[in-house]
């Protein structure tokens, strides 16, 4: 077999510029155009992913948000019905306890009219009382009813505390003297007498009649008072009988 080295030089040749050419203006341009389309696709993946991320972290913040009202939303019907079942249970102790208080009132009302009216017997029935023994009393004859209290009178006068009867007409003011009637001059005599043997000295005095006495004699100073008389003993009468009346059974 003969070769014909120069043919096959020269199609070497050819092929070489040839492949030149086609690296030049075809190879070179078609990569060029195929990295940049390359590029083009890896920018529009990386824009689709970014996007792709944002909207997912948007849906996360999203349900994350909507979470959240949904908590809030528990917390405040939460708050609300706990605030409803306080003010509920307000409202029921306060009418029970308005309740009461008006039962209390009403049975206080009851309870006072009740007294009241027991009251109003007991003092009518111990007045009349009083007054039937005033009346009976009021017949004594007239030296019993004088006489027969001047000793009883100087007992009490005795019972005063020392200082107060170290007191008594010190300051020049007479002593008022309180009769049922008037006094005879040996009757004023006696008082006199027995009240100076009890205080060791004389008392200035002022004699005054009122029938109210009833009976006995009182003495009345600025700072004190003895009463040994009927009237004093139908006060204290009365008042035993409107304590007892009245007293709880």
């Amino acid at each position: 077999m003969h070769i014909d080295w120069w043919t096959l030089g020269l199609q070497t040749i050819n092929a070489l510029v040839l492949i030149w050419l086609l690296a030049r203006f075809l190879f070179r341009p078609v990569a060029k155009i195929v990295a940049e389309r390359q590029l083009a696709a890896t920018a529009l993946m990386n824009d689709a992913v970014a996007a792709k991320a944002a909207a997912l972290s948007e849906q996360q913040q999203a349900a994350a948000e909507i979470a959240r009202l949904e908590q809030q939303r528990g917390q405040t019907l939460e708050a609300a019905s706990a605030e409803a079942a306080t003010l509920k249970a307000s409202l029921e102790s306060a009418a029970r306890a308005n309740a009461e208080r008006l039962r209390t009132a009403a049975q206080a009302e009851i309870d006072t009219a009740r007294r009241n009216a027991a009251q109003a017997d007991a003092d009518r029935a111990s007045q009349f009382a009083l007054d039937v023994a005033a009346k009976l009393l009021d017949r004594l004859p007239r030296e019993a009813r004088v006489s027969g209290f001047i000793d009883g009178l100087a007992v009490g006068l005795g019972k005063l505390p020392e200082s107060t009867r170290a007191q008594l007409g010190r300051d020049g003011v007479p002593l008022r003297l309180i009769a049922a009637c008037e006094l005879r001059a040996d009757e004023l005599a006696g008082c006199r007498t027995a009240l100076s043997r009890v205080l060791g000295r004389e008392l200035p005095m002022q004699v005054t009649v009122d029938p109210t006495v009833i009976a006995g004699l009182e003495l009345e100073a600025p700072h004190a008072t003895v009463r040994n008389s009927f009237r004093s003993d139908l006060m204290h009468l009365k008042a035993e009988l409107l304590t007892h009346d009245t007293d709880p059974a």
